[in-house]
């Protein structure tokens, strides 16, 4: 690790840390306090993905619907009207959209072939955005003059890395830049998580082996057709799946890789002073 001991994180002028873990446990909140801060250069990796990596394809697709509508069409195909996408760090629902949900058509759902393939993409983008993380650390300080940096991972980290290989080239990459924390939820945050996906399930990226097994249970036990799954449920009942599925990979990235903090851990972190604590205390139980 790049910050071996407490000692060694308090006294470096340059702190760069990345954080990973589930969505929805503070990763995107700490970093806005950082950076609210003044001397934290924020670096989202799903933003990342959405404005370089993926941006096209998205604006692709929403082009590709309204050319759908004859009113849309004509003004489309006469440069009349312009459509773009307004992601923030805080608004990634285009993303989201994109990626979309197999299923019935009808409500909503992807061809599975099409769900694929847009899975697929975004593996290659997040990896690339993961991978471009010591470029946006240099370019941070050289063109802007921060010195620190936080580097806000999407919960997908986790399904294109080995943790058990010290060679992984991933890992590798973002530990010789970053010191790694894992922002561990309880098992009350994951029911919450849970719940709050129920509520408004949201599209996710998967390791490919995952999603194809979840699928073809899914269709075992409901009797479905591929073409009359309910897009919603299906990715309700694969969610609870997902975070098992993940948890122990985060748990090998943070005892191979970094450090663990807790979700109330960041939930405490009100200034940029409460976080140098907090990772300067997992510093210390890491030994």
């Amino acid at each position: 690790m790049i910050y071996q001991t407490p000692q060694d994180w308090r006294a470096a002028p340059r702190k760069h840390v990345l954080l990973f873990g589930m969505s929805g446990l503070g990763k995107t909140h700490v970093s806005n306090i950082l950076r609210a801060e003044g001397h934290w250069f924020h670096y989202s990796i799903d933003y990342r993905i959405g404005t370089r990596y993926m941006g096209e394809l998205i604006v692709d697709n929403a082009k590709r619907e309204a050319m759908k509508v004859p009113f849309l069409r004509d003004l489309l195909r006469t440069d009349s009207i312009y459509i773009g996408s307004n992601i923030t760090f805080n608004n990634l629902t285009p993303v989201a959209s994109y990626l979309g949900k197999p299923g019935d058509p009808a409500l909503g759902g992807l061809p599975m072939d099409v769900y694929r393939e847009r899975q697929e993409q975004f593996r290659k983008a997040e990896i690339s955005a993961l991978m471009d993380t010591g470029y946006f650390i240099r370019r941070a300080e050289a063109l802007y003059g921060y010195p620190h940096f936080v580097c806000d991972t999407g919960g997908s980290i986790c399904e294109w890395v080995d943790p058990e290989d010290p060679n992984d080239p991933i890992l590798a990459e973002l530990a010789a830049q970053t010191l790694m924390v894992w922002i561990k939820g309880s098992e009350a945050h994951t029911a919450e998580l849970v719940r709050r996906f129920d509520r408004a399930p949201k599209p996710m990226a998967y390791q490919p082996e995952f999603i194809e097994a979840a699928w073809n249970e899914y269709l075992a036990e409901t009797g479905k057709a591929p073409e009359k799954v309910d897009p919603d449920a299906f990715i309700r009942w694969t969610y609870a799946r997902a975070l098992a599925h993940r948890q122990p990979r985060y748990a090998a990235m943070a005892e191979r890789w970094g450090v663990t903090v807790t979700a109330e851990d960041m939930m405490a972190v009100k200034t940029a002073q409460d976080f140098e604590d907090a990772i300067a205390r997992a510093l210390e139980m890491r030994g």
